[in-house]
């Protein structure tokens, strides 16, 4: 498996991007209710409004159309609805323009940013980002597990596609996650949080020589169905608490996919995705 562009050696004509939390990973209800939200409310020192803030961040993150959104976007969303009803949030505005900026939002990215400035709110950003992480890795192992069919559909996409792990979430957890429970004996290429966007993760891989319409981006959120829409790919959802139905299913996908009438099929999908989130 390859971890970046540099080595990455095209096999197959077909490409499958599949995201990894709330995904193919059951984790991102965990990672948002255990870690996100609480290190969050730590950082700014929020206790006080809690229970209405935590609630409003899973809300961001997880049940509405920002499903999804990289962690420094939501947090700046939801810094700024703290700021508007709560609490001043000292420096917002530098928060806000680092988010806009284009940067890889990113722990490293972050970092540069911080050098260059010496932002306060961007070092509370970055402080919080890595409380996250270690929150994380301290989750109960019972937490951190593939939803079921995960392992049996990126089995079968790995016969007639190469296998692109496509994620905005920390490589490290990435890479523990996936190796624990073996997913990555089905994956070519790992690109994480630290490679860039999901849009560009998949307009790198298509230089590789890929037809977009044999390219499927597999995921659960509004951003991957963006991500693959930029890109002229195709999308399948896999739907909120409907996972393990949604994965059941994957192989009427990849048969759709190789027999060129996906967009029919691609259609119907993404309307039951729609209606699911809302």
């Amino acid at each position: 498996m390859y971890s970046g562009f540099q080595d990455f050696v095209k096999r197959h004509d077909y490409l499958v991007c599949v995201d990894s939390d709330g995904c193919a990973m059951d984790t991102m209800d965990c990672k948002h209710i255990h870690c996100f939200g609480p290190r969050m409310v730590e950082e700014w020192e929020l206790q006080e409004w809690a229970e209405p803030i935590l609630e409003r961040w899973n809300v961001i993150n997880l049940y509405s159309m920002t499903r999804g959104i990289n962690r420094f976007k939501g947090l700046n969303m939801m810094l700024t609805e703290v700021n508007g009803k709560y609490k001043p949030i000292d420096h917002l505005e530098n928060l806000t323009a680092w988010v806009n900026s284009g940067a890889a939002p990113s722990n490293d990215a972050l970092q540069r940013a911080i050098e260059e400035t010496g932002s306060p709110i961007l070092k509370k950003a970055l402080s919080w980002s890595r409380a996250v992480n270690a929150s994380i890795v301290a989750l109960p192992e019972e937490l951190k597990k593939p939803f079921e069919g995960a392992k049996e559909g990126l089995a079968a996409a790995a016969e007639f596609a190469d296998v692109a792990i496509v994620s905005s979430a920390n490589r490290d957890a990435v890479v523990e996650e996936w190796t624990k429970f073996r997913l990555l004996d089905h994956v070519d290429i790992m690109l994480a949080q630290d490679v860039g966007s999901k849009v560009h993760c998949i307009s790198e891989m298509l230089k590789f020589g890929y037809d977009p319409h044999k390219v499927l981006m597999v995921g659960d959120a509004p951003g991957d169905a963006d991500a693959a829409d930029s890109n002229g790919v195709w999308y399948y959802p896999i739907l909120v608490r409907h996972e393990a139905e949604s994965w059941a299913r994957f192989p009427e996908a990849a048969q759709a996919l190789q027999s060129g009438g996906y967009a029919e099929y691609g259609a119907q999908k993404r309307r039951e995705f729609l209606e699911n989130l809302s």
